[in-house]
């Protein structure tokens, strides 16, 4: 019975194999003429059989080079792998197109495609953004390059979104710093720095309001777990930081716990002020009594 089946199965995968190898794709492809590939490809092309389209295109362009199909079976050949979301070797694709027919009608439309297929590559803004940054340089270099192109408008948003993927990327990163900072005192400086860094980069953003606290209670935190000889410089810095938070959010949800921070650090600096002149009055205490160790003074008798 098993053997049976296996016969079947066996039956079936080998006459899909001759009606597949009997197809006119397949004979198109063994036994067709150059200009029968051209011409089949790019019926395939128009019918959105990316893929049969695909294989022909890239069988020719070593073939076509230098005729005049050439330009455009590359520059079908791009799109072939663009709508096979091979996003990737698209871009690479279209790089090369522009690149090589820079004069071409087709040039300005490669170059676009080159950034768009960059931006289909981009990852959530939870991973790594490096290819964000690509396809927002490449977005932004075809305006530079074609500031009238009917494609301007769409480069605009484009960029203003891969701008908002960084803008969250940097945000959770500048929040795992504050988060972790119970871990490791070094996570408290850290998160004091990316959130500089953050309100540097993206000035306007709506997450400012709440780092700009969130930098104040990690200066703070860092403050509390400091050596006492750092405790009373970074109180100073968490109370210049609270000042500049309620100067530019006096209305935040987050004011009074920051004034907390701020009244706590004021009074610390206080004691460790305080404590720095009694241990300098002590000082100059000793430095005043005489030494018991000193031979005594030898007066000559009359």
């Amino acid at each position: 019975m098993q053997q049976r089946h296996i016969s079947k199965f066996l039956l079936g995968t080998l006459v899909v194999f001759l009606l597949g190898s009997c197809s006119p794709f397949s004979k198109l492809q063994k036994s067709g003429t150059d200009d029968e590939k051209y011409k089949g490809a790019v019926e395939y092309y128009k019918k959105g059989d990316w893929y049969r389209a695909g294989l022909l295109f890239e069988e020719l362009i070593p073939v076509l080079k230098g005729s005049t199909e050439s330009e455009m079976a590359q520059f079908y050949y791009a799109y072939t792998q663009y709508h096979q979301q091979q996003y990737l070797l698209s871009a690479t694709l279209f790089k090369k197109f522009y690149e090589t027919f820079a004069r071409s009608d087709y040039a300005q439309e490669a170059m676009y495609m080159y950034a768009y297929s960059l931006y289909k590559d981009t990852p959530s803004f939870n991973l790594d953004q490096s290819n964000t940054l690509t396809a927002s340089s490449a977005l932004q270099d075809f305006v530079n390059a074609y500031p009238d192109s009917k494609y301007k408008d769409d480069c605009t948003k484009l960029i203003l979104e891969l701008r908002k993927k960084l803008e969250q990327k940097a945000y959770e990163k500048a929040k795992l710093y504050y988060k972790t900072s119970g871990f490791n005192i070094a996570s408290y400086k850290s998160s004091v720095i990316a959130i500089n860094n953050f309100q540097k980069e993206f000035p306007d953003s709506e997450y400012n309001e709440e780092l700009a606290f969130l930098k104040v209670d990690a200066e703070f935190s860092l403050a509390q777990n400091s050596l006492e000889s750092k405790q009373k410089e970074r109180y100073q810095e968490a109370m210049n930081y609270h000042q500049a938070f309620v100067d530019k959010y006096p209305n935040s949800r987050f004011v009074k716990q920051s004034e907390k921070m701020y009244e706590t650090s004021q009074k610390e600096i206080e004691r460790l002020v305080k404590l720095e002149q009694e241990r300098e009055q002590e000082k100059q205490k000793l430095k005043n009594q005489p030494d018991p160790n000193r031979p005594a003074k030898v007066t000559a008798a009359n």
